[in-house]
């Protein structure tokens, strides 16, 4: 890949939104940009992949290269496309529902992978783009249009899963508190493997419970002397719930799945694809 120079804020874009006045994803892409300018990422050099979803339109507001798939289909697409080009930074950009909800077996699968690829997921404990019934996060007895007599299920956490998984990197930010999310971003873009930041966010049309207050009043930053290396405190951290911890709550150093076959791995991008006369040929055998 050609070098490119050195980026500025205004090389990843400012394009007009629709997303609610007060939604947390303005701050979450904020962050976002920041983090990508602070590791000196150009855009040509990031490709953001994406489900369905109010979170999954981020990437349409980035100027960098883009893949919006199917709900609960970004992470597999991100592996795939790490895999072929591991000079492109991978940030898969998606939602609550989208990647614990109809995307869950693939958050476990990424895990356990390790792919070099950084996982962004933007949590408002509801389906903001399907007008607000529940998610995997909600809390039970959250009450919506479609759960009129409130939330049964207990709630999915992922930091703890992750954690218990060992994965990579995994850390928990708010958007109200944008510099400190994107601090975490870019220390999530510089680790190596699979790096997963979950975001709290208030949805301010669907969600009255899970407010901006509400994650002020029921959240706060680790301790200066939490050691992140420490998977006992990791696991009693993530486990919290009364009030729940922001920063980095776990890290790990498992080789990359791309480090386990590096000859094959550093050839594939490479590889050309055959000529158009070629693929018209093979297409015609089988017509």
């Amino acid at each position: 890949m050609n070098e490119s120079p050195a980026p500025a804020l205004a090389d990843y874009g400012q394009y007009e939104t629709a997303w609610c006045p007060g939604c947390g994803n303005f701050h979450i892409l904020k962050a976002l940009k920041q983090a990508l300018l602070e590791a000196q990422l150009p855009p040509d050099h990031v490709l953001l992949v994406s489900g369905i979803g109010q979170a999954a339109k981020t990437p349409h507001y980035l100027n960098a290269h883009v893949f919006n798939g199917l709900h609960g289909r970004a992470l597999p697409v991100a592996t795939g496309i790490a895999l072929a080009n591991p000079e492109l930074e991978i940030i898969v950009e998606s939602g609550d529902g989208c990647v614990y909800g109809e995307g869950g077996n693939h958050f476990l699968a990424a895990i356990r992978r390790n792919v070099n690829v950084t996982l962004l997921v933007h949590d408002n404990q509801v389906y903001g783009l399907t007008k607000g019934q529940a998610s995997p996060t909600s809390l039970p007895g959250t009450v919506t249009k479609a759960q009129p007599h409130g939330v049964f299920s207990a709630p999915f956490n992922p930091v703890g899963i992750a954690v218990a998984m060992r994965a990579n990197f995994v850390a928990r930010g708010f958007s109200g508190e944008p510099e400190g999310l994107s601090a975490l971003i870019r220390q999530a873009l510089m680790h190596p493997g699979f790096s997963f930041v979950e975001i709290l966010q208030p949805c301010v049309s669907f969600n009255k419970i899970n407010t901006f207050k509400w994650y002020k009043d029921h959240s706060f930053p680790l301790p200066p002397d939490y050691d992140p290396t420490d998977w006992s405190s990791a696991m009693k951290m993530a486990f919290e719930s009364d009030r729940l911890p922001l920063g980095v709550l776990w890290m790990d150093h498992r080789p990359p799945f791309e480090s386990h076959f590096p000859a094959v791995h550093e050839g594939l991008w490479k590889v050309r694809l055959p000529s158009p006369a070629l693929l018209e040929t093979l297409f015609d055998s089988y017509r």
